[in-house]
């Protein structure tokens, strides 16, 4: 009877036969071995063949001279930790998609949102009296202090407090389903 081990318990294999009965020797234990990883068959059994294909092409130079046994599990360990390894980098990877594609559609809301708010500011804006919304704009939109207004209208300081005010007050009146994104958006105008 041929047989794939020497005494010593090193491997060779130097026919077909050895092959087989190495092959029919640890399958199964190897199996069952690589499934405890994996929990999966299918892909257990995979790197099993794997680990024995390699060792049947590698039959001429291969020289395992520790145990074969421990060869094989050793073998078949580092085969699963390399499948659950890449798994682990796919489900990251396909994580990170999701949470791009999320983040995509966020801003496109975001966007949308924020395109209908700055039509509602500019039309509750031009819906000021005409004074106010003077002292409005060249305040939030031109930056300019309540001296600089009242020097540049010819008013005096107390009106453009008084302008602004109330300016302030129609507009959180008219926008108010708008609120939280009303401080997003003069935030990122006025606060950069």
């Amino acid at each position: 009877m041929n047989t794939a081990t020497v005494p010593g318990d090193s491997l060779q294999i130097k026919s077909k036969a050895d092959f087989e009965v190495l092959f029919k020797t640890h399958y199964s234990p190897l199996c069952a071995y690589a499934n405890g990883f994996l929990r999966d068959k299918d892909a257990a059994e995979e790197v099993v063949q794997e680990v024995m294909f390699r060792i049947w092409t590698c039959r001429n130079t291969l020289a395992i001279e520790s145990s074969v046994r421990s060869y094989l599990y050793r073998a078949v360990r580092n085969g699963c930790l390399n499948i659950l390894k890449h798994l682990n980098v796919r489900d990251e990877y396909k994580s990170f998609r999701e949470r791009q594609g999320e983040a995509t559609q966020r801003s496109q809301e975001d966007i949308m949102i924020l395109s209908e708010l700055e039509q509602k500011i500019r039309e509750a804006i031009d819906r000021l009296p005409l004074e106010r919304r003077r002292v409005f704009i060249l305040s939030r939109y031109d930056g300019l202090t309540y001296n600089q207004i009242a020097e540049k209208l010819n008013i005096s300081v107390k009106t453009v407090e008084n302008q602004m005010g109330k300016a302030l007050k129609t507009l959180r009146t008219e926008l108010s389903d708008y609120l939280p994104w009303l401080i997003l958006f003069f935030y990122d105008v006025f606060g950069k």
